[in-house]
């Protein structure tokens, strides 16, 4: 059951990296320009909040992948 409620969450927050990372705007304006900026509105912060939001989430991602591991 823990496995499970494991896997369910680490896909959640994979998904949630994949949709942070790709609305981001990089050097070059990025696919985050696609939808008019609407990465750095998304969660009421500037450029400086989104990327810490991103590094919890990977930093979220990698510890649970590596808990995952550990418990197989």
């Amino acid at each position: 059951m823990l496995t499970i409620i494991l896997y369910v969450l680490f896909t959640v927050i994979a998904l949630l990296l994949i949709t942070i990372v790709l609305v981001q705007e990089g050097k070059g304006g990025g696919f985050g320009s696609a939808f008019g900026g609407v990465g750095t509105e998304a969660f009421g912060a500037g450029v400086g909040g989104i990327n810490k939001f991103t590094a919890y989430i990977a930093a979220a991602f990698m510890a649970l992948a590596l808990f995952i591991a550990w418990i197989q």
